[in-house]
């Protein structure tokens, strides 16, 4: 079957963002909170939102998101919040295809640079490799900034 992405949201999402979160093991219970409260955002504020949403969907079951949005008080700069994949699904090209079209729907509203912050503990290393791999940039660190021994890597990539 197919992958098919999808750019709305429904209110059942907020239950596949929480199972997806929760079961890629490496998000603390607070991040998966926040990563609903996106969805309830999108869900309660529409096209007023600042959160956009690509969703992969096979066979009527979410395999995986992304989450992205212009940054305020910046000229076409967007962060990307959050790519998230099944894990029985990883490392089959879902993450570079919402990736992917995420980029695809950053640079048709305008946006000419996007940003993705992410931890710098050990369990985040395919992430960041993830990122190098697709011609994102290591543009700065941020030195305990999460808790001490948790870095902040922040990529940029200016170029899609």
């Amino acid at each position: 079957m197919p992958i098919i992405l999808r750019y709305e949201i429904r209110p059942d999402d907020r239950v596949e963002v929480r199972r997806l979160a929760e079961a890629a093991g490496v998000f603390s219970h607070v991040e998966i909170e926040t990563a609903v409260e996106l969805v309830d955002d999108r869900l309660g504020r529409g096209e007023s939102s600042d959160y956009r949403f690509v969703f992969a969907d096979r066979d009527g079951r979410t395999l995986g998101y992304a989450c992205y949005g212009p940054i305020p008080l910046t000229a076409q700069s967007y962060d990307l919040y959050w790519i998230v994949v099944d894990k029985e699904h990883q490392r089959r090209g879902i993450g570079r295809l919402l990736l992917e079209k995420s980029e695809e729907l950053v640079r048709q509203s305008g946006g000419r640079r996007i940003y993705v912050e992410t931890s710098g503990r050990a369990q985040y290393a395919p992430t960041r490799d993830f990122y190098l791999r697709l011609g994102y940039r290591l543009d700065a660190l941020l030195k305990d900034f999460y808790a001490p021994g948790d870095d902040k890597a922040i990529f940029v990539k200016d170029s899609f």
